[in-house]
Formats: structure tokens, sequence, C-alpha cells
């Protein structure tokens, strides 16, 4: 009898608390603040903090900073809005930068 394997996820990297399914990414092949970042449809465990506008590599977005919920460890941002028509499909979305999160169950 196969062994049973749960989702495979993506953890903060401090405490491993789990923060996104590998089934929600949308694309690998964002920048963040320290390197590549995964666009993600959707996390959990997270906590967000407070809204302001930031001029990216995209253009103006308003995002909030994204925090694990056990350790508080920035992990990436939300977008709340985006400014340019072509970059609408970000809103509500996740960033999770490659270095603050590790896989689980793969």
């Amino acid at each position: 009898m196969a062994d049973l394997v749960g989702p495979r996820l993506y953890s903060c990297c401090n405490c491993r608390n789990h923060v996104a399914l590998h089934d929600d990414v949308i694309s690998k092949s964002f920048q963040g603040r320290n390197g590549r970042a995964f666009l993600f449809s959707h996390a959990m465990n997270v906590a967000v903090g407070p809204k302001e506008d930031r001029q990216l590599m995209t253009g103006l977005h308003t995002v909030a900073d994204v925090y694990c919920c056990d350790c508080r460890e920035v992990l990436g941002w939300k977008y709340e809005r985006a400014y340019e028509e072509t970059q609408k499909y970000k809103e509500g979305k996740f960033i999770l930068e490659k270095s603050k999160i590790v896989k689980e169950n793969w």
C-alpha cells in the first residue's frame, strides 16, 4: 500500500509555519526585495500589514507587507491595488520571496 502524501506546501523559512500551497503558485518569475519571488493566488497563516504605495519595477502599486503569523518574519507583500491596467491581474495576490519560504512534502 502506498504511503499517503499531503499537498505540497511552502513554509516560513524561520519557523516552518505553512504559508502557501504549491497549487496556488501563479508565477515563479517575479522579483522581490531580495531576489526571486513567487506570485500566489492565496496565502495562509499570514498577517497583512498596513497598505502603502510603492513604486515597483512594473509601476505604482498599493501593497501591504505580509508576515508569518507565528514568528512575524516578513515573507513578502500583498498587492492591494495596481494603478496600471496591465497590472490589475495582481490585485489581491501575494508575493512570497523565495529566500523566505521552504518546500514541504516534496
